[in-house]
């Protein structure tokens, strides 16, 4: 038994760790979302951020250079293809630069470049070789802050037309071999889709930097592009574009939200364990120690576990208050056993009683058929089934004197015990004063004056008494408020004979009772039963009544008086169904045949 509960303390704490577990997952995963949508809008506005930054510092880069970097870019225009930029230069514009002075001392003795020969007076030897060097110094400087910015591209672009733009400095640079030299391919004109590149072209033909980015994914990289417009005294010479890699951007988001999940995942499995031991501590012990304090006395059934269950469950709460209600029901638990022991033996007591009642009122009835079986003047049949362990309703039949037979059916108010007693006393004193003589009318006056004497409970019964001459047929009955009875004769089928009743016997003291005559020919039948047989209710409280009766008995009206109680009481079971039986059903069936 100890093994057993050990399962269960196991499963208890183990819920408890999933529940919170799992709490703690759906928290981090809420946090981890929402960190995720503010740290995508955070970076995404920060990296817009930067990168206008970095085209402003370009670009104040570029108008430091006002009219010569349009003059450089009108020349770029027409002599790109001429320019020779080696392709391992590695961004040292320097030896360029040296090469241009050189040049220009020697050309121009004495003179400043600019200051007294401006660009456009020099040859065009030096103008190509300035344009070579300044084309070298701004690819540089490109260069330098893409890798500062940690950008994917950064380069310098003019449209051609409204379809083409040209790269004029490009951070993607072909390569082009002149006389087994390598050296930069440079002004790559490449058509531009006004679709895909909206921001672009708003950025070129408003002149205003946008809010948005241009999104590419392409053989180039999956990259955010921000453009700001070069103006240069009023006029607009080009865009300055940067690039940033999408990856690199949901990368920093990504490590942002991962390392927040970390830190969270750790708060909350921290703070989790400290709960589970806390209501392990302050609840769970308790619960179990209620568990194997129950289980304990399950198994030893020692009311003294209730005061240890007291004890092992301090504090002022539930539990506290579950354990004193198990305490109590250990205590009222023996008390309850001992009376069940003692309820429990009455019944079985009582039960045995009511065994031998219902023995003795069987007993009681005729239960020998066919009686009489010397006699060739009749054959009869009858049966009673109590609804419970005895009844109220009764048959009798017995001969008066040599000629004439008494005939009774009658049903007692009520069920049970009570009614059985009633019944006993009912048939013994019908019986007793019909055997002294007179008519059914005086036997059932002075039986209801006798019965009506200490009736306190006020019980009844309704009673049909015959008495039958067997030599004629003829007879008187009286009916004390009971059935009417079926009548058969030899030619014909069972009908219903009406008439009107007298009072049940036992309602009121001094009535005389009305009794008729009747007359019974050789192969007539008479059935007389109580209202357990038309009153036996189906489950839907509906009625067996009157025309099933005569329906089940004319099947075939011919058969001897056991066959046909036996066919009714088939018809009522069938009927019937699972429906419960409420009350006594009896039954009384009289063939007459007569003197032969």
């Amino acid at each position: 038994m100890a093994n057993r509960s050990e399962p269960k303390k196991g499963s208890v704490l183990t819920k408890f760790a999933v529940m919170f577990t799992i709490y703690a997952l759906i928290i981090i995963t809420i946090s981890a979302i929402y960190t995720y949508l503010n740290q995508t809008k955070a970076y995404h506005t920060e990296c817009e951020n930067n990168l206008k930054e970095l085209n402003a510092y370009v670009g104040m880069q570029l108008r430091k250079d006002g009219a010569n970097f349009v003059e450089f870019k009108e020349y770029f225009k027409d002599h790109y293809e001429e320019m020779m930029i080696p392709a391992d230069y590695s961004g040292d514009y320097v030896a360029l630069e040296k090469e241009f002075e050189t040049m220009f001392a020697k050309r121009y003795p004495g003179k400043a470049f600019l200051a007294d020969m401006p660009f456009e007076e020099l040859d065009e030897d030096l103008k190509l070789k300035y344009a070579e060097y300044t084309q070298a110094y701004w690819l540089t400087i490109f260069e330098e802050t893409r890798d500062a910015f940690g950008l994917a591209y950064a380069y310098f672009v003019y449209p051609v037309d409204d379809l083409h733009v040209c790269y004029m400095i490009d951070a993607v640079r072909g390569v082009k071999s002149v006389d087994g030299k390598d050296y930069l391919y440079l002004g790559d004109t490449v058509e531009t889709d006004i679709d895909k590149h909206k921001t672009f072209w708003e950025a070129w033909n408003t002149g205003v930097e946008p809010t948005e980015f241009d999104i590419f994914d392409n053989e180039y990289g999956h990259n955010y592009a921000f453009y700001t417009p070069l103006v240069i005294d009023g006029e607009k010479v080009g865009l300055i574009c940067s690039e940033v890699s999408v990856l690199s951007v949901n990368q920093a988001i990504i490590q942002a939200v991962f390392s927040q999940f970390i830190g969270l995942l750790a708060v909350l499995l921290l703070g989790t364990g400290i709960m589970i031991m806390l209501i392990r501590k302050n609840f769970l012990n308790r619960i179990i120690s209620l568990d194997g304090s129950v289980e304990k006395y399950s198994r030893e059934k020692d009311e003294n576990i209730a005061e240890e269950i007291r004890n092992n469950n301090k504090g002022d709460d539930e539990i506290r208050s579950l354990s004193d209600q198990f305490a109590n029901m250990i205590i009222e638990l023996k008390d309850y056993m001992l009376n069940l022991q003692h309820v429990t033996a009455e019944k079985e007591r009582i039960g045995a009683e009511l065994n031998v009642a219902t023995k003795i009122q069987a007993d009681m009835l005729p239960k020998i058929f066919p009686p009489y079986a010397e006699r060739e003047e009749f054959v009869l049949a009858a049966s009673m089934d109590p609804a419970k362990e005895v009844g109220g309703d009764f048959y009798d039949f017995f001969f008066i004197d040599e000629d004439h037979l008494a005939l009774v059916v009658a049903d007692v108010s009520g069920k049970g015990v009570p009614a059985s007693l009633f019944m006993v006393i009912a048939k013994t004193l019908i019986k007793n004063r019909a055997i002294m003589g007179g008519s059914p009318s005086e036997v059932l006056t002075d039986v209801n004056n006798q019965l009506c004497e200490g009736n306190d409970e006020g019980l009844f019964v309704t009673v049909w008494l015959a008495i039958l001459d067997i030599n004629t047929g003829k007879g008187l009955a009286a009916n004390a408020g009971h059935e009417h009875p079926v009548l058969k004769r030899a030619d014909g089928k069972f009908e219903l004979v009406e008439y009107r009743h007298s009072p049940a016997v036992a309602t009121v003291e001094g009535i005389r009772f009305k009794e008729h005559e009747f007359e019974l020919h050789p192969g007539d039948t008479l059935i007389q039963y109580t209202d357990g047989v038309s009153e036996a209710t189906d489950i839907h409280n509906e009625l067996f009544g009157n025309e099933r009766l005569l329906t089940a008995l004319n099947k075939d009206p011919n058969q001897e008086p056991e066959q046909l109680i036996e066919t009714l009481r088939k018809d009522i079971d069938e009927f019937v169904g699972e429906a419960p039986q409420f009350d006594d059903i009896t039954m009384l069936c009289f063939k007459f045949f007569g003197k032969k």
